[in-house]
């Protein structure tokens, strides 16, 4: 949070302790979408509470895999398809939600978004899918998981011919982001393709990326307009 923002400076209410984490300034987003706050809130959370792995060391594997990346992303940047499907389990699942939310934001709704489990895909909410669109399936990294999202990728293949198919996880994927085996750390990576994306269509869509809904006045980068009501205890 920011050191002079209403929840850095206030007071704490209950007898609990409270501590202010003041991020860097360039990690603000002043864009819309905010990935760089996604980004750095995620990792500034585990670095404090998974103390089974060392923040710095790790930090700089991600920094090393991601610089890489980025512009393999760029290149290999997928044409912007009607319906764009993230789809992971476990922790995957939070992030298939932000990925679909990016792409929706940045391309101001002309892209249709869906997100879910890869199990929970397989029955009623694979109708989403509708002919040449794109389904990005997330290969965990536990094993026994990945046979389960591997099979999803296959079937969505197998029963949509027109729709684009792109795994992302290991070496044997079509995106390989792999850098510890633990997909709380790599979710940074596996959102980069959805941010990275995004920005790509939104640009084609000549739209403003940093802020998409310019001059429409019924979205902000700040939520506004939320009224407080008491809690009666």
């Amino acid at each position: 949070m920011q050191p002079e923002g209403a929840l850095a400076t206030r007071q704490p209410v209950g007898p609990g302790e409270s501590r202010v984490i003041a991020l860097p300034e360039a990690t603000h987003d002043s864009g819309f979408a905010m990935t760089s706050s996604f980004t750095t809130m995620l990792l500034s959370a585990l670095a404090c509470l998974d103390e089974s792995a060392p923040a710095a060391a790790r930090l700089q594997e991600l920094a090393a895999k991601a610089q890489p990346l980025l512009p393999q992303l760029i290149a290999n940047a997928p044409a912007r398809p009607p319906r764009a499907v993230f789809l992971g389990s476990g922790a995957l699942k939070g992030v298939a939600r932000e990925s679909a939310l990016k792409v929706l934001e940045l391309t101001a709704g002309e892209t249709m978004t869906s997100w879910d489990s890869t199990l929970g895909f397989r029955h009623g909410p694979k109708a989403v899918i509708t002919g040449s669109d794109l389904i990005v399936v997330m290969i965990h990294p536990d094993p026994h998981t990945a046979l389960y999202d591997r099979d999803v990728a296959k079937e969505i293949k197998l029963q949509y011919p027109d729709a684009t198919v792109l795994t992302i996880g290991g070496a044997d994927c079509d995106i390989d982001i792999r850098v510890c085996d633990d997909a709380r750390w790599e979710a940074p990576l596996y959102v980069l393709a959805a941010q990275i994306w995004g920005v790509i269509w939104s640009g084609a869509l000549g739209l403003n990326i940093d802020n998409p809904f310019e001059g429409q006045g019924n979205l902000s980068r700040v939520v506004s307009g939320v009224t407080l009501y008491p809690v009666n205890v």
